[in-house]
C-alpha cells in the first residue's frame, strides 16, 4: 500500500483490511510512522513517539481477538496515561514524568487492538482552545500552517487531519474535542457525561465538565469508538445507562418522525459571530428543513455570561488543586516561573475562592442542566456554530510577555472579585472564538461538531448539534445523514488529502 492510499483510510476500513489479511498490523503502523516523520517537522503534532514498542506490539497482536487489531492510534498528552510512557500535560513541571499505569480509557482502547504510536501535543493542563505550550511550541493546522488547529486536543486533530492516524485520543472540558474538529474539518463528539471511562485515581474530571473520548474523520469511526468505550464504571462519580444497541448500526437508521430543531447563531457571551459561522448554521438548517424537519430560530434562555463566569471559577479551583498536589509531590513551592500565565493566575485566584462559593457555582450547573432538559422536551436538537470564527493565526491568542506581566501585576493587588474579572479578561480573546461549546460540558449533554463549511480563505468551520442527555445515538444518526449529504466537507480542500 502506498502512503496516499493509507492516508485516505478510516479506522473501520483499516480494521477490515487487517481482518481479511490484505494488510498486516506492521504495515499499517510503519505507514503511520512514515506519514508522521513527513509532517512532524512542519506541524509539530507529537510530544512522544514510541516506534520500537509499537512495532513489537504490532508483530505480536492476535488479529482474531480484537476488532481494531493493528490499527495505529495516538493518545492525547493529558489524562490518557500509558504505562511506561511520558505524560506531561504540556507542562514544564511534568516533562520528566513517566506513567506507572494505563488509564481506564487507554486500557479499553488497547483491548480493542489499537496500536498506540505516541502522544499528541496539548496546551498546559489542557487549559486553552489553542495548542501552543512553552514546553513544546505551537502545533499547526494542516489546512494552513499559519493557523492553529485549536485546542486543547489540537495535536490529535492535526494528526488526523494530516493523515497520520484515522482516530486519536481527545478530551473535552470546555470544547476541546469540538473546537479542533471545527478548525480542522473533523468530526468531534463529546459524549454524555458518565458515558466513557474515567480514572483510575479520580472519579470525575473537572466535576464532570471534562470527558475523554476521540476525534475522527468519519461518523462510523466515532460510533465504533463509542461502542468500544461506553461503560458503567462503579467507582466513577457519574453514571449514564448503557446504550443497549450498537452505535455503528443505529447511526444507519432513519428517523421515525420529522425532527423538531431549534437553532441560534447568537453568541451566548454577546461577542461577534462571523459570517462563516452563521453560514455554516444556515446551510445546515436549510438542508434539514428541505428534508422535512421542523426548524425554529430560538434562543435557549441560558445566561451565557454568568455560565462562563462560573465555568472559569471552577477552573480556578481545579488548577489551584493541581498546583497544591504538585507542590506536595516535588516538595517545594511552585512559582509563576514554573507555569504559564493562565495556569498561574487561575491558581492564585483559586486560593481565595471559598468552599461555599465553589459549591454555589456548581449549583448553577444543575439549574442550567434543568433549563436545557426542559428545552429538549420541545426540541430534539439545538444547533449553533461550533466556533464563532475559523481558526486563529498562530500566536494570536498567546499573550506577549509584557501583557503577561501586566496581568500578574494587576492580580497581585486585586481583591477576589477583581481577580475573577481579570481572569475573564485574560481568557476573553479565546472565548470570543469559542463561546458556544462550554454549555454542553456544564450540563453534561452530548454535543457534536460536524464539518459543513469552508471559508473563502480555505479554512473549515463546523456546526455544533446538542441533544438531551443519553441521546448520543441520535446525534450520530443525524451526523450520518449529514455525512451522506452535500453539506459534508470532510477533508476536501485539505492539502494532505488528494480528492482530485
Amino acid at each position: 500500500m502506498d502512503l496516499n492510499t493509507y492516508v485516505s483510510l478510516d479506522a473501520t476500513e483499516m480494521a477490515r483490511l487487517i481482518q481479511q489479511k490484505e494488510l498486516s498490523p506492521r504495515e499499517l503502523v510503519e505507514l503511520s510512522y512514515q506519514q508522521l516523520e513527513k509532517v512532524q517537522p512542519i506541524l509539530n503534532v507529537c510530544t512522544y513517539i514510541r516506534k520500537e514498542r509499537a512495532l513489537i506490539e504490532a508483530d505480536n497482536i492476535n488479529i482474531n481477538n480484537h476488532p481494531f487489531a493493528g490499527v495505529p492510534m495516538l493518545l492525547k498528552d493529558v489524562s490518557q496515561a500509558l504505562a511506561g510512557e511520558p505524560l506531561t500535560s504540556g507542562s514544564k513541571l511534568l516533562k520528566h514524568v513517566i506513567s506507572d499505569y494505563d488509564s481506564y480509557l487507554v486500557r479499553k482502547i488497547r483491548e480493542a487492538g489499537f496500536i498506540i504510536t505516541g502522544h499528541t501535543t496539548t496546551p498546559e493542563f489542557g487549559l486553552k482552545n489553542i495548542t501552543e505550550s512553552s514546553l513544546y511550541g505551537p502545533t499547526r493546522n494542516p489546512w494552513n500552517i499559519d493557523y492553529s488547529p485549536g485546542g486543547s486536543s489540537g495535536g490529535s486533530a492535526a494528526a488526523i487531519a494530516s493523515g497520520i492516524v484515522p482516530v486519536a485520543g481527545a478530551s473535552d472540558g470546555g470544547g476541546s474535542i469540538r473546537i479542533p474538529a471545527s478548525f480542522t474539518g473533523l468530526l468531534g463528539l463529546k459524549p454524555t457525561r458518565g458515558r466513557t471511562p474515567v480514572g483510575p485515581k479520580v472519579g470525575r474530571q473537572w466535576h464532570g465538565a471534562a470527558i475523554d473520548f476521540v476525534l475522527s474523520r468519519t461518523v462510523r469511526d466515532s460510533a465504533a469508538m463509542l461502542d468500544i468505550l461506553q461503560i458503567i464504571e462503579p467507582a466513577a462519580a457519574f453514571q449514564t445507562p448503557l446504550f443497549n444497541g450498537i452505535y455503528a448500526e443505529e447511526m444507519k437508521r432513519d428517523f421515525k418522525r420529522p425532527l423538531r430543531i431549534a437553532y441560534s447563531t447568537k453568541s451566548p457571551v454577546e461577542t461577534f459571530v462571523s459570517t462563516d459561522a452563521k453560514q455554516a448554521v444556515e446551510k445546515t438548517v436549510k438542508w434539514l428543513e428541505s428534508e422535512g424537519h421542523h426548524i425554529e430560530e430560538k434562543d435557549n434562555g441560558v445566561d451565557g455570561v454568568k455560565l462562563m463566569e462560573n465555568y472559569i471559577l471552577m477552573n480556578c479551583g481545579e488548577i489551584s488543586k493541581v498546583i497544591m498536589n504538585l507542590e506536595q509531590d516535588i516538595n517545594r513551592s511552585i512559582t509563576e516561573k514554573d507555569v504559564e500565565v493562565e495556569t498561574w493566575l487561575l491558581n492564585v485566584a483559586g486560593r481565595s475562592v471559598s468552599a461555599a462559593q465553589f459549591s454555589n457555582s456548581l449549583s448553577l450547573w444543575d439549574i442550567v442542566a434543568q433549563q436545557m432538559a426542559e428545552f429538549h422536551e420541545r426540541y430534539d436538537f439545538y444547533i449553533t456554530p461550533t466556533c464563532a470564527h475559523t481558526a486563529p493565526e498562530i500566536g494570536e491568542l498567546t499573550h506577549p510577555e509584557e501583557r503577561k506581566q501586566l496581568f500578574i501585576k494587576k492580580f497581585n493587588s486585586a481583591n477576589q472579585n477583581e481577580q475573577q474579572e481579570l481572569i475573564y479578561e485574560l481568557f476573553l480573546p479565546g472565548v470570543t472564538y469559542t463561546p458556544f461549546s462550554p454549555l454542553a460540558n456544564l450540563t453534561g449533554q452530548p454535543a457534536i461538531s460536524l464539518p459543513v463549511h469552508v471559508s473563502d480563505e480555505g479554512l473549515p468551520i463546523g456546526v455544533q448539534v446538542m441533544a438531551n442527555k443519553g441521546l448520543d445515538a441520535k446525534l450520530l444518526k443525524l451526523a450520518s445523514h449529514i455525512e451522506q449529504s452535500g453539506l459534508w466537507i470532510g477533508m476536501k480542500g485539505n492539502p494532505y488529502f488528494d480528492y482530485k
